[in-house]
């Protein structure tokens, strides 16, 4: 658990500044930009375990490293304003009623910036009508959906997802953002992120090719920028929002194909034919940019290979290590023309970073070597 003070806010962000870029030392870097967070209220959702003892439930975190000793929590300062007004009652409800408590292991919230919600209760046991009558009613007491999950089951009172809006450039984009599907947890610096990409991408025409674009969170902004998308990304519950979202913004000149970063590379290099590209002529794209967000194991080496291709590269990372890493890689081929960190995680070791790169002119490539 980290200490969650305002006053320490800015010192702590310049100090994860200052680790980043000395991490970076060997590359040539233009000048940083720095996106702050808001210091309270930052997390749209967030995870609890529940701990039980003597007839009572209570929210608890633990320790990175500690699995034994819980520790209690009775308020999280980083949650939305929506998650703090949600907790107290709601434990107070699941502490009125066995049915809701019993074998209950963890909560989660799911927010948005307009104050929807979706609370998620996970289980150690099936769930009956009874605890369906139940979650009915705690549904209507606190006036927001409720999902149950336990082995091999789901029951959804009201939905399974909440509807965010974001406000960039002065357009607003709906997003539809599902209980078990990822979304950007800072929402107030994912629209930092997601402009600055717009801004920065402003003048690449030409199509562009996004991996592992999820529920098509950059995407649906990125779209404006080029004549075509082609997005690609493995999980279906993304793909289906991504869909939803794009038809929700009027987006039309975006497809999307659920493929990985490496079958995507091997259809580009015609090693292998997929049927989910059988509607889509590769060679009929003229592709100026990729852009990528990948997990924290960053690009593999084939990934890597595919995007020396592209004239510019937009990349943004969840962990400044493999960013390094495979920026390095890169450095042959392009330059870093703009670089960012986002403070997605204020009091955490924790840094986004974000990196445009320009392919190298042959000039450049021989004054490299």
């Amino acid at each position: 658990m980290t200490a969650i003070d305002p006053a320490t806010y800015d010192q702590q962000l310049q100090e994860k500044v200052a680790d980043l870029q000395a991490r970076f030392q060997g590359l040539a870097l233009p000048p940083l930009d720095t996106y702050p967070s808001a210091p309270l209220n930052y997390r749209m959702r967030a995870e609890f375990k529940i701990w039980q003892q003597d007839g009572r439930a209570d929210y608890a975190m633990y320790r990175q490293g500690e699995h034994r000793q819980a520790y209690i929590i009775n308020a999280f300062p980083a949650g939305s304003s929506t998650i703090e007004a949600l907790m107290p009652p709601l434990l107070e409800q699941i502490n009125q009623c066995d049915i809701l408590r019993q074998r209950l292991f963890s909560v989660e919230f799911l927010t948005t910036l307009s104050g929807e919600a979706v609370i998620t209760l996970l289980y150690h046991r099936s769930l009956d009508t009874v605890w369906e009558e139940r979650a009915n009613a705690l549904a209507t007491h606190m006036k927001t959906d409720i999902i149950g999950r336990s082995r091999k089951q789901k029951v959804v009172i009201g939905r399974d997802y909440v509807i965010e809006k974001l406000d960039i450039d002065g357009r607003t984009y709906t997003y539809q953002q599902k209980e078990t599907g990822f979304t950007q947890p800072n929402a107030r610096v994912n629209e930092k992120m997601l402009d600055w990409a717009r801004q920065h991408s402003a003048n690449f025409g030409g199509d562009l090719l996004e991996l592992y674009c999820g529920n098509g969170n950059f995407t649906a902004v990125l779209a404006q920028n080029f004549e075509r998308v082609l997005a690609t990304e493995i999980a279906k519950i993304s793909v289906n929002s991504a869909t939803y979202n794009f038809e929700a913004n009027k987006i039309e000149n975006i497809e999307i194909v659920r493929l990985s970063s490496e079958e995507i590379t091997q259809a580009l290099n015609e090693v292998r034919l997929f049927r989910r590209l059988r509607h889509i002529d590769l060679k009929s794209y003229s592709f100026s940019t990729v852009f990528v967000d990948p997990p924290r194991a960053g690009l593999d080496d084939d990934t890597v290979e595919l995007l020396r291709r592209f004239d510019n590269i937009i990349y943004i990372s969840c962990n400044p290590e493999t960013l390094h890493a495979n920026l390095l890689a890169l450095d042959s081929s392009h330059s870093i023309e703009h670089f960012a960190a986002f403070d997605q995680f204020p009091y955490t070791h924790h840094l986004e970073a974000g990196a445009v790169l320009k392919k190298r002119l042959p000039l450049e490539n021989n004054q490299a070597e």
